[in-house]
C-alpha cells in the first residue's frame, strides 16, 4: 500500500482474492487545491487520507490477521491509526517495508507471509 492504493488481499481457500482501493487525492486535486492555497491543499490532503485509511480500516475489520506492505510511510501511518482503535485489538497487525511490486510479487508476499499458516501449508509457489 501507498497514499495512493492500497491492495486488500484476502486468503480464500487456496486463492487469494484482491480489491483495490483508490485515494481519491488525485495529482489534479492536489493541484486545485494548491492553487487556491498550500495549506487549504495540506488539510485537503489529510481529510482525503483520513477517507482513504477509513476505507480500508472496514475492509481489515473482520480480519484475525494482517500484514500491511509497501513503500513508503503510509503503512505505517495506518498501523499507528489502526493499533490506536480499540475495535482493532483482536487483529494481528504487523508492518513489512517491500518495494513497489507487481500483482504476482504481491500475491508471492502474501504466501511467503502466511506459509506458517495451516491452510497454506499444501500451496506451491
Amino acid at each position: 500500500m501507498d497514499y495512493a492504493i492500497a491492495h486488500i488481499m484476502e486468503i480464500r481457500g487456496k486463492s487469494i482474492l484482491t480489491t483495490e482501493i483508490e485515494s481519491e487525492f488525485t495529482w489534479e486535486e492536489k493541484q486545485h487545491s494548491f492553487f487556491r492555497n498550500e495549506g487549504f491543499m495540506h488539510k485537503k490532503e489529510r481529510e482525503y487520507v483520513s477517507n482513504y485509511f477509513e476505507k480500508i480500516e472496514d475492509q481489515i475489520a473482520g480480519a484475525d490477521e494482517v500484514v500491511l506492505f509497501g513503500p513508503g510511510d503510509a503503512k505505517t501511518e495506518l498501523f499507528n491509526r489502526v493499533t490506536a482503535d480499540p475495535k482493532f485489538k483482536h487483529i494481528e497487525l504487523s508492518v513489512k517495508t517491500t518495494d513497489n511490486l507487481t500483482e504476482n510479487q504481491r500475491q508471492a508476499f502474501v504466501k511467503k507471509h502466511f506459509q506458517r499458516k495451516p491452510n497454506w501449508s499444501e500451496i506451491e509457489e
